[in-house]
């Protein structure tokens, strides 16, 4: 779906092979609901958090590993000063409440509300970027108000009572708004975004582990039994998909980045309903279908500005 709106649009944006990376992304991030949910039935929230953030930091140390050796071809030297540490201690713990709102709210919602209600974050950041004196335009509040129809339609249901999981999810989103705005902070800041990437992972994976024996209990077999989605949510949607990521946006508009990037939602509604058998009603579709028009709209990019920044 969300490629016939970058297909649609040629003077726009041209398509090329880092557009359909991101295409892949998107789809790889929205079929991680599925696997999220798919864990939950070995696993509680906080153990399956605690092993994703451990394989998604062990698959970046490669990665990591590489981008040093590039930059010290380049004779170019990394200096690990405070803003490196506060920037990954700050971002951690954000990904860390994220995660944990957003995989215990699964518990009571399916994936496709997940995906497109924590998605909603691409419309937040406008609003908390507010707070660092960056101006937000007339797109993004039109696109806000569609996101927040769209989120009402999909959520709240009669005597104005909203679904338990779709609350936290809401609440999820606010982290990862907040999360999107320290990392647009420290980027301007820390020169070893992989190492940034790594620190945050290793964060996360600290503080869900030392939450995992105050509220569960998890076993050996417990953890086998959830291996296959633990690996799918930590190496491929968590460390394959940042690399992808690196690669891919190094040659593509951060606005026409975020735009594909939001067919997130779209994949988790797709991959929930083919993998998971969750119904798909006139409800869900018109809302979640308002509040992807509010995506979209917020994040379209300008045109004369695109030519300027391609020129």
């Amino acid at each position: 779906m969300l490629a016939c709106f970058v297909f649609a649009s040629p003077n726009v944006m041209r398509i090329s092979p880092a557009h359909l990376l991101l295409i892949l992304i998107a789809a790889i991030w929205g079929s991680g609901f599925v696997a999220q949910r798919a864990g939950m039935e070995h696993l509680g929230p906080f153990s399956f958090n605690a092993a994703r953030f451990v394989l998604a930091f062990l698959s970046l140390l490669p990665v990591w590993w590489f981008t040093r050796r590039q930059l010290a071809a380049e004779h170019q030297q990394i200096h690990y000063d405070n803003y490196f540490w506060l920037s990954g201690l700050l971002a951690g713990s954000v990904m860390f409440l994220g995660f944990t709102f957003q995989q215990v709210g699964l518990q009571y919602t399916t994936a496709g509300n997940a995906g497109f209600i924590t998605s909603i974050y691409i419309v937040l950041v406008p609003i908390l970027s507010l707070w660092l004196g960056q101006t937000t335009g007339i797109k993004t509040w039109i696109g806000i108000v569609f996101a927040v129809i769209g989120l009402y339609i999909l959520s709240v249901g009669p005597n104005f009572h909203i679904n338990k999981g779709d609350f936290l999810e809401l609440i999820g989103s606010l982290f990862w708004a907040t999360h999107v705005v320290t990392l647009g902070w420290a980027a301007r800041r820390v020169k070893d975004l992989v190492g940034l990437s790594v620190l945050q992972f290793a964060v996360a994976a600290i503080l869900a582990t030392i939450a995992v024996p105050f509220i569960e209990q998890p076993s050996w077999q417990a953890y086998q039994a959830a291996i296959i989605p633990l690996f799918y949510s930590g190496l491929i949607v968590s460390g394959l998909s940042f690399t992808l990521q690196i690669l891919a946006q190094r040659s593509v508009n951060a606005s026409v980045a975020a735009l594909i990037l939001s067919g997130e939602a779209v994949f988790a509604l797709i991959a929930g309903w083919l993998f998971l058998g969750e119904t798909v009603g006139v409800k869900q579709l018109t809302g979640c279908g308002l509040m992807l028009i509010g995506m979209l709209i917020s994040q379209w990019p300008d045109r004369k500005k695109l030519r300027n920044e391609t020129a």
